[in-house]
């Protein structure tokens, strides 16, 4: 039984330690995802302080178009990132839940592992208060007997 139960402890272990893992790499993905997002941001307001600067300068209707097909083409990108926004925090939230499952589950192990431990000292402590009783008794009974 102990053995089985060191077993499991042991697997629980490894499978909060993986889970810990891919929380890890989760977040690093959010931050990942929101370093990319900051930086098409700039790009998109570098471009626009670009096209301003331009259009004081002067534009054809050819060049206007294109700069503006641009910026729109940048603008459903910021959009297309923004949605993927919820892929990213929805599996931090799932890695989190599962590492604290897996947390709670070793956590149950040890707390098992703890109690029969205790209990087994206590019986050990029972048995020994047993065994200085009788040899106690023992020594009075040979006492008396001189």
């Amino acid at each position: 039984m102990d053995n089985a139960i060191a077993f499991l402890l042991e697997q629980s272990k490894e499978r909060e330690k993986q889970a810990l893992l891919a929380l890890s790499r989760a977040r690093s993905e959010l931050q990942d995802y929101y370093q990319q997002l900051k930086q098409i941001e700039n790009y998109r307001l570098d471009y626009c302080d670009q096209l301003v600067e331009k259009g004081k300068q002067g534009l054809t209707a050819s060049q206007y178009m294109h700069l503006n097909r641009f910026l729109t083409t940048l603008d459903e990108t910021l959009s297309k990132q923004k949605q993927a926004e919820q892929h990213f925090l929805s599996q931090v939230d799932h890695c989190e839940q599962n590492w604290a499952e897996c947390r709670k589950r070793r956590r149950s192990y040890e707390w098992l592992i703890e109690k029969k431990r205790s209990e087994k000292e206590r019986i050990q402590h029972i048995r020994e208060q047993k065994l200085m009783d009788e040899f106690s008794t023992l020594q009075y009974a040979r006492r008396s007997a001189h």
